[in-house]
This record gives C-alpha cells, structure tokens and sequence, in this order.
C-alpha cells in the first residue's frame, strides 16, 4: 500500500473524523519503527490563532500537574481527603499558572501555536522546557512509588506506602528535574526538531499512567489488604501500563501516532 492509498478502514476514518467535526486528525495503517498507523501533516488544520476555548481547555491539565508536585502532600489527598494545607497550595497553583496562561507562558494556552513544523529546528521555549519536565515527573514518580508500594507489601505484608512517598517522592522527582534541566527528556529538549515523535513518548506515558492509576486507587479503594489481593492490585497495574504502552508504542492511541513530516503541522 503507498502512502497515500486508502485502506480498507480509511472511509470509515474519514466519516469519524466528519462525525467528531475535526477533532481527530485522520490516520493511516502505514510501517514507521515501531508504528502500525501515522498522521500525516497536511491533514492537519493550520491556524494562526488558539481558540479560547482550546486555551482554556489545556488550562485544567497544568494546575493538575502542579498541584501534584509535592508528592507526600498529594498522597495524604487520596488517603485523608482535602484540607487547609491542599486549599493553599491550590490557590497558589491557580494564580500562578493563571498568570502564565494570560502570559501566553503554558503550552496550549498561547494565543498561538508555537510549533507548526515538525522538523523545524526551533529553540524550546523556557516555560515548555518547565511544564513538560514537571508533567513527566508526575508521570514517572508516583507510577514507580505506587509500584515500590506494592512490592513492599507483598514481600514483607506491611503496608508502607507513606513512608515510601515520603523517603523517595523528592529524590525520584528531583531526578527527573535535573534531567529535565539538562534537556534529556522527550519535549524537554533545547530545539523542538523531532516534537513529531517526542510527542509520541509523552501521551503514551500519559495515557498508560492516567488509566493505571485511577485503575489502581478503586481497587484499592475497593478491595482488602493481603498478599493475594495486593498481588492482584499490582499484576492489574502493570498490565495496563504494558497494554495502553504497547498499544501507544504501535501508534493505536490519538496523539501517539508519528506524523509524517514535511508539511506544516500544528503541535498538539
């Protein structure tokens, strides 16, 4: 099949893509690396502008990540609930990222698209060096705590989760601060040439971790402590974290697919 040739779905693509009024990019079964379907860049809408709706839409997704910075305090939210203490650093968080979102300083709250080409080699700006690295330590730490837990209290049948998150939290995310300061990780990097791909490894991150984890807290939630149950908890956790990061490894999930370049091509 060439690339431009229609497969047998892609009629039933289009109609989707009718159906939902352009929000979701048309894909393609075409072999890249490891990927089954790609995008192709001149599919995709061109605009000089962010809506304020599409603004405020991006808005929610970094007063979440922020507000879960400080890790030991996020885990006595899901254990104990909201009090005094999660109140203000909300409030400080709102300002805060409300300021920058007004400054046009919080990626998909610019008045404008910033990456438009996908190969083009663009200096990455601050405030996105910043606002990545701090979502991928929301990605990455409270998987691997979670995991860390579970170990734990399968090995030794002691529940030591708190403890866990507060010897460890600050030293795993400090970690990924670091290597995010230094440009190491995907859309953290100093130039946004290959943002075509490094895009693919952050929403597959974030889709494996934004399914496991709620997954995660209703069993724990809903089912006992013990060693079988606990077991259970983690072989459920992992496997949705190999399946969801298999299926963005394949380019199956929007916003995982690579998007053949060339074209202009507005960054999501």
């Amino acid at each position: 099949m060439t690339d431009t040739e229609d497969s047998p779905t892609e009629p039933v693509l289009r109609q989707v893509k009718a159906s939902f009024g352009g929000l979701v990019p048309p894909s393609y079964e075409q072999q890249l690396g490891h990927a089954t379907r790609v995008e192709f860049a001149s599919d995709r809408t061109i605009r000089s502008r962010n809506k304020i709706s599409y603004r405020l839409n991006h808005w929610p997704i970094w007063i979440w990540v922020f507000f879960i910075a400080p890790g030991p305090l996020t885990f006595e939210l899901f254990a104990r609930g909201f009090d005094w203490r999660m109140a203000a650093w909300l409030a400080l968080v709102l300002v805060g990222t409300g300021l920058a979102g007004l400054a046009g300083k919080l990626p998909g709250v610019e008045p404008a698209p910033y990456i438009i080409r996908f190969t083009e080699d663009r200096p990455n700006p601050l405030y996105r060096r910043i606002c990545y690295t701090f979502a991928w330590s929301a990605v990455v730490t409270f998987a691997v705590l979670n995991i860390a837990g579970l170990v734990w209290a399968i090995a030794t049948g002691e529940w030591r989760l708190r403890q866990i998150y507060e010897a460890a939290y600050f030293p795993i995310a400090f970690t990924i601060w670091v290597l995010g300061a230094l440009g190491l990780l995907p859309r953290v990097k100093p130039s946004t040439k290959n943002e075509g791909h490094e895009r693919r490894y952050f929403y597959g991150s974030v889709w494996a971790v934004t399914i496991a984890q709620p997954s995660l807290w209703l069993l724990w939630a809903m089912l006992p402590r013990g060693r079988s149950w606990d077991t259970l908890k983690l072989t459920v956790f992992i496997g949705i974290l190999v399946f969801v990061g298999n299926q963005a490894r394949r380019g199956l999930l929007p916003r995982t697919r690579p998007i053949v370049p060339g074209e202009l091509a507005i960054s999501d």
